[in-house]
């Protein structure tokens, strides 16, 4: 019978989207109230943020921060690293007797080698560990650093008093966790370790139960908190398919909370709940309507993709922050009369396009968009004004070249500040020397050919189709426990976000082309540019490439919430019910948003809306 109860759920939830979406098309089509704003009108500049919408917005971003903020990761880690200079270099650890060696945890730290791991009972006669097909027992993989491995031991160990470590070349390696023959922890007073080795026990309260999300990283956590800990050391740094400035912010972090999970993450989560504040004053500026501007932020941060993502240390997030920013600023040059608060809005927009573009190549596609919206602004200028737009025109191209080509570029060349000391480039004015130059150009060579010749596969990927219709999320995270629970967590958006929005850009299309409305053209512009280039690229994608879209269905939804604001009676039915159904979802969806273990019968039977697809 419970089986059945999964397909109720979608079903209901897509339902309930059309029939929403139906209803607005009929109240559209009643006329305005009088003195109401005309449907394809842009809301010019002037006061609009009033008393009710910084407590709405407070409330908001209060609400979600915390939420966000809890249970991202341990405030603890191994901070103090033994660090071997060369290969063949050994820890020495004495045990002051004979002892049965069940398991043995440690940390890796940066570097990817490989260690022997022996054990012996006289200090002469030497067994090395090794796993089922021989290899090394205890090993540093790229997969493994910072996050607790377990070393495979031999079967037929018996009692030993002796354990070395020894280095397969250069590497950190941090705090190690003893566990006797029946899986007891052996409290490091126990045991001494050779001098010099003492970073391998000093941090004993690290140690976890066993590794999770929590207390380590996970998914493509491998590659950029690592990245970041070599920015600040000053090291070449590992992952390099992407520009600088996300992995510097990241760094941000960990330099203020240390090297830890909390460290990695924080940054993460406060760009999630800073863009917030960015949504609401972008809604309430294309709308005038506090309800709207509320409504709309609140399911964009109860949006399973926007919670997700920005919970996790990669750098998707500060693209997308950065886009909501460059949009913002566009639409505020777009509304704005002539004059120097114009021109700073324009500045602002190219500034977010170089920080965007510096965190990752996908804001250039919303820069595109940027492009256009421009295009069409002047194109419908020159229709309206003719040969007198032709200096303003010409005006307004040489302040474009200087905000969206020169200050991005130098924007762009300037984040790579940090790769520079590692091959010998340093000094204040580094940026003007040929070296750097080179590291700069060598790496967008580097990036264009890695992502362009990108072969590869994932068990979860996904197509741009798949993340329009939200039928395959890509899961970050699987632990299944022997009491039939599970923790488990990933990425797609929330149904009625994802269906109803994409309802809401149809209607923004319809709006378009059939009334001009200038606001529903500025966000499926926004909306195309983001998605377009997605559906020509060939190379692996998976669902969190669909994030900056996001943004866009929920701007679609906001306009369509301001409409049924203005033209309806009963608007707090169908707009506030929209919301509490987008927030009801959260909840609902909570335990596979977070990793919070429930049971796996609820995941199965409520939440795997699609069985071959859904995959918690």
């Amino acid at each position: 019978m419970l089986e059945y109860i999964t397909i109720i759920f979608p079903l209901a939830a897509a339902l309930y989207a059309l029939l929403w979406f139906c209803r607005w098309t009929g109240v559209h089509r009643r006329p305005l109230p009088e003195g109401g704003v005309p449907e394809n009108a842009l809301p010019g500049p002037g006061p609009f943020f009033e008393k009710k919408d910084w407590i709405a917005l407070g409330i908001i971003t209060l609400v979600y921060g915390i939420t966000a903020f809890v249970g991202i990761g341990s405030t603890k880690a191994p901070q103090s690293f033994l660090h071997y200079t060369d290969g063949n270099q050994y820890a020495l650890i004495d045990l002051g007797q004979e002892r049965q060696i069940g398991g043995l945890r440690y940390y890796p730290g940066l570097v990817t080698k490989d260690y022997i791991l022996e054990f012996s009972a006289d200090g002469e006669t030497w067994t090395a560990q090794t796993d089922e097909e021989g290899g090394p027992g205890m090993t540093q993989r790229y997969s493994q650093l910072f996050r607790w491995c377990d070393a495979r031991l031999n079967a037929d160990n018996g009692p030993v008093r002796y354990i070395r470590i020894i280095s397969g070349g250069e590497q950190e390696l941090g705090e190690i966790a003893l566990y006797d023959g029946a899986g007891q922890l052996i409290p490091a007073t126990d045991y001494t370790v050779a001098p010099g080795c003492e970073a391998l026990t000093d941090e004993q309260d690290t140690i976890p139960e066993k590794y999770d999300y929590k207390n380590g990283t996970y998914f493509d956590e491998i590659y950029f908190p690592r990245t970041a800990l070599e920015m600040i050391r000053q090291m070449w740094p590992y992952e390099i398919t992407h520009p600088p400035l996300g992995k510097a912010i990241i760094s941000l972090g960990v330099r203020i909370f240390g090297m830890t999970p909390f460290g990695w993450r924080s940054m993460g989560v406060l760009f999630g709940v800073l863009m917030l504040p960015v949504l609401y004053v972008l809604i309430k500026k294309m709308s005038g309507d506090t309800a709207a501007a509320a409504c709309g932020t609140v399911i964009f941060a109860f949006d399973f993709m926007h919670f997700t993502q920005t919970r996790l240390a990669t750098i998707d997030t500060y693209a997308v922050f950065f886009i909501l920013c460059m949009e913002l600023f566009m639409y505020l040059w777009l509304t704005e009369p002539e004059g120097k608060r114009r021109l700073l809005w324009l500045g602002l927009s190219g500034l977010s396009f170089g920080l965007g573009a510096a965190s990752k190549w996908v804001c250039i596609y919303a820069g595109a968009g940027l492009a256009v919206l421009w295009a069409v602004y002047w194109i419908v200028r020159a229709l309206r004004e003719g040969r007198a737009m032709l200096r303003p025109f010409a005006v307004n191209i040489a302040w474009c070249l200087l905000f969206f080509v020169a200050v991005p570029a130098a924007v762009y060349y300037v984040s790579y500040w940090s790769y520079a000391p590692s091959q010998g480039v340093t000094g204040p004015f580094r940026l003007f020397k040929s070296g750097y130059l080179k590291i700069v150009l060598d790496n967008q060579k580097y990036m264009f050919n890695y992502h362009s010749d990108l072969e590869a596969t994932h068990p979860y990927s996904s197509k741009w189709y798949e993340w329009v219709l939200d039928i395959r999320p890509i899961l970050y995270y699987l632990e299944n426990f022997d009491d039939g629970t599970r923790s488990a967590f990933g990425a797609f958006s929330n149904p009625m976000v994802c269906w109803g929005g994409i309802l809401a850009m149809g209607g923004m299309g319809w709006l378009a082309v059939r009334e001009r409305d200038q606001r529903a053209i500025f966000i499926l512009i926004g909306y195309l540019a983001n998605l377009l280039p997605w559906v020509l690229v060939s190379r692996l994608t998976f669902a969190y490439h669909y994030f900056p879209c996001t943004v866009f269905l929920v701007l679609a939804l906001a306009h369509i919430f301001a409409d049924l604001r203005r033209r309806e009676d009963g608007w707090p039915l169908s707009v506030g019910g929209f919301t509490a159904l987008c927030v009801g979802l959260f909840a609902m969806f909570y335990p596979v948003l977070s990793g919070v273990r429930v049971s796996t019968e609820y995941t199965t039977y409520f939440l795997k809306w699609f069985v071959d697809k859904w995959p918690f």
